[in-house]
């Protein structure tokens, strides 16, 4: 494990402070366990679809913006 640092404004670390007091855990220990966390949840949300790909329109545009395809939000 390695040692770095960071800066947070003193509510931010209050609130750390508190939660990982109500864990039983200390400060570093919730904010590794947090960071685990969010970095999991981004690496699940960058998976790539499994059907990307597989099919043949015609169109070469839809290839290269198949991300802004799939994820834009719907007309209403």
């Amino acid at each position: 494990m390695k040692r770095t640092t960071i800066f947070a404004d003193q509510a931010l670390l209050d609130e750390l402070k508190a939660l990982s007091a109500e864990r039983g855990v200390s400060v570093a220990q919730f904010v590794r366990e947090a960071l685990t966390a969010h970095v999991a949840r981004k690496r699940r949300a960058r998976r790539t679809l499994s059907f990307v790909g597989i099919g043949r329109s015609g169109k070469r545009e839809i290839a290269a913006q198949h991300e802004r395809l799939l994820w834009r939000k719907p007309a209403r």
